[in-house]
């Protein structure tokens, strides 16, 4: 027996698909717009300059022992704070310690925490925003309320707070950033799942029967990727500066490991004497942030739905 649809149509289960239905899983139409998207990021020059950057960070980070001349955590009390030279690029640090080693060795954090922490917020809120969102109601209205006395408190206040509650530490550092920014997840997914929702093929999904999991998975989740990818892209940058400062403020990664906000709070009392122990970090975090603040504008830009 066949089920009219918003669109006053007749179908069935026997003679169309959910994927006839929504039209939203053509392979064919994903592999265009994703060349297209290619395309268009790169006419942007500062989001391919990004790309570059971020690409050859990662390959620093995976070749940092190769790449390194040092061991970035050993001593040598002969070469005490040295200025940059052919022997030591970067300088040295007070305990002798190659400056140009740390750096190298400090991306390897920088993108772990970036990554790690992202995809834990990542997680939370976008598992929580597809709730909201699909099922609104009081649902939505408990979730919301969450997030909004969330937000009531200073980002870098609650951070502090749990960072100081747990002692320190890495396992810290990721627990605390991460509780921060799972909000804004949530907040941007579940605006995008309401405005799928009132598109007439999730109520040709329902009408055919498929399950909540099936039609969150298979059809509101893809097309709320968009947003979901240019957001993730711009919180990296932001994880990795609050990562820093957390690191600098000492309740982050605790020296000698080589991270870039604790060798910039190390180098900070020796900064008119040797200015290059923090330049050299704090320039690594500069760079790092604006390449991949460049690639999620470009991102944004080339997602566009206007730009098809």
């Amino acid at each position: 027996m066949s089920k009219p649809t918003p669109n006053d149509t007749a179908i069935t289960n026997e003679d169309q698909s959910p994927e006839s239905l929504t039209g939203k899983t053509d392979n064919t139409s994903l592999v265009n717009r994703t060349i297209k998207v290619l395309l268009q990021l790169a006419q942007n020059r500062l989001a391919v300059l990004g790309t570059v950057y971020i690409v050859g960070l990662c390959a620093v980070a995976l070749l940092a022992p190769v790449i390194a001349p040092y061991d970035p955590t050993a001593q040598n009390y002969e070469a005490l704070s040295q200025a940059p030279s052919l022997t030591h690029p970067f300088g040295t640090d007070n305990y002798g310690r190659d400056v140009f080693s740390r750096v190298v060795f400090g991306s390897r954090y920088a993108l772990f925490l970036g990554v790690v922490i992202v995809g834990i917020q990542a997680i939370i809120g976008i598992g929580l925003g597809l709730i909201a969102g699909y099922y609104q109601g009081y649902v939505e209205s408990v979730i919301m309320r969450i997030v909004d006395i969330s937000l009531s408190i200073p980002a870098i206040v609650l951070a502090l707070a749990i960072a100081g509650m747990l002692g320190g530490g890495l396992v810290p550092l990721i627990i605390a950033v991460s509780m921060v920014g799972w909000r804004g997840f949530t907040r941007i997914v579940r605006g995008d799942v309401k405005s799928i929702m009132e598109e007439d093929y999730i109520d040709s999904a329902r009408a055919v029967g498929l399950s909540d999991f099936t039609i969150i998975t298979r059809y509101v989740l893809p097309n709320a990727a968009a947003s979901i990818i240019v957001y993730t892209t711009l919180t990296i940058p932001t994880v990795i500066l609050w990562s820093a400062a957390l690191s600098f403020l000492g309740l982050g990664v605790h020296p000698p490991t080589p991270e870039w906000g604790a060798l910039i709070s190390a180098g900070r009392s020796e900064i008119q004497s040797a200015w290059w122990i923090a330049t050299f970090p704090g320039f690594a975090i500069m760079v790092t942030i604006i390449a991949f603040n460049a690639v999620g504008d470009g991102l944004r830009d080339a997602l566009d739905p206007k730009q098809y």
